[in-house]
């Protein structure tokens, strides 16, 4: 099989970064009111600065998430990337601008890449790294040479206060639905923010730089064990399953913030580790497919703060212990941004001088929607 490497990285943010006072003046408050969990959200989290595609002064967006995307893209082929001698672009995102057609089609159409293979990949978090999986596995199977892989989210569009008021404004028991708002909905927009990032790989190392090798992409899906706990376009019933938008009326839609972001955080919160982390873990130590004590750089994209130390003693606990002076991330100053985490956390990296020929690398990307996870082993050549 082919070798495949990461020859060039590069991202995308926009507009200035936010800081945590600034945050509800750009996103707007829902019913004119602060927010009750802001600032308990924000102490967990850890995140002090992060981006969004919205104007701060007229708060329009500023950005679409394809043009997010390809934003990233352009930037790529600055970094030195031959983005034209590109054969597949592959893009995932948690926030497409519509249903129809797909995303990695209209981040095509923003680009002046020429006419090549385009795929979309769904999902939330692990979309990102599942598009640059694809890109991986086109390129080792000798199908290609070299492909573009994006991660993208542009949540803010459907963050902002106003997208709630036709819910707070219903004549129903108000306190309930502050509730609701309060731990399903209103957590996740002081959690999520905007950005990209793109990948550019291909079966030759650089020759005059460093380059990443990947060596593996262990992913796996856990969907089967549990009920849904992150969720968009359904609501969620007291039995667990998932009601769609389809089977809601257009009035409903805004009554109930039907497509909002919502977490079911108890459930997060139960089992995230769990599954994410102790499970896959133990499978792939099982299997051999790496050694800890060899691993120069972990790069965890965790949603919050919160999770560090308690990812750190799971990993202890199933005989994985790396060194928290071996992690590195950048949540508090570039944000959570879903499938485009990653591509941020490794671009900075990458772009630093801090990597070295022969280090290893461990990335580990979990995803709540329905507790799936990967992890991406890469050597520094």
């Amino acid at each position: 099989m082919i070798d495949v490497y990461i020859n060039k990285m590069a991202v995308f943010l926009p507009n200035d970064p936010v800081k945590n006072d600034d945050m509800e003046s750009i996103l707007g408050m829902i019913d004119n009111k602060p927010s009750l969990v802001k600032r308990i959200v924000l102490k967990s989290n850890k995140i002090k600065t992060r981006y969004y595609a919205i104007d701060p002064i007229t708060n329009e967006s500023t950005h679409s998430n394809a043009k997010l995307a390809a934003l990233a893209i352009e930037e790529l082929g600055k970094n030195g990337f031959d983005i034209n001698s590109a054969e597949l672009l592959a893009c995932g995102t948690t926030t497409p601008d519509q249903l129809l057609p797909s995303h990695a089609l209209m981040v095509h159409g923003e680009t002046d890449l020429k006419p090549i293979e385009v795929v979309s990949i769904a999902g939330i978090c692990l979309s990102g790294l599942t598009a640059l999986k694809y890109a991986y596995g086109a390129i080792k199977s000798g199908e290609i040479d070299s492909a573009i892989s994006t991660g993208s989210e542009n949540i803010s569009a459907s963050m902002r206060g106003r997208n709630f008021e036709p819910e707070v404004q219903t004549k129903v028991d108000m306190i309930k639905r502050n509730k609701e708002l309060t731990f399903e909905k209103d957590f996740l927009r002081w959690m999520l923010s905007d950005g990209s990032g793109a990948i550019g790989v291909s079966n030759k190392p650089n020759s005059d730089c460093l380059s990443l090798r990947i060596d593996k992409i262990f992913s796996k899906s856990y969907a089967s064990q549990e009920e849904t706990c992150m969720y968009s376009g359904c609501e969620k019933l007291k039995d667990g399953t998932i009601k769609g938008y389809r089977e809601f009326t257009p009035d409903e839609w805004l009554k109930k913030s039907i497509f909002s972001v919502k977490q079911d955080v108890k459930l997060l919160n139960k089992h995230i580790l769990d599954y994410t982390v102790a499970k896959p873990l133990t499978e792939m130590l099982e299997k051999n497919l790496f050694k800890p004590e060899e691993i120069d750089w972990f790069l965890p994209h965790y949603s919050s703060g919160y999770f560090r130390e308690k990812l750190y003693d799971v990993m202890k606990d199933v005989n994985c212990d790396i060194p928290q002076e071996k992690w590195f991330t950048n949540l508090s100053t570039k944000g959570n941004t879903g499938s485009a985490s990653i591509y941020i956390i490794l671009e900075e990296l990458f772009n630093s001088d801090k990597l070295k020929k022969g280090q290893k690398i461990l990335c580990y990307i979990p995803e709540s929607g329905r507790f799936s996870t990967a992890f991406m082993l890469l050597e520094v050549v």
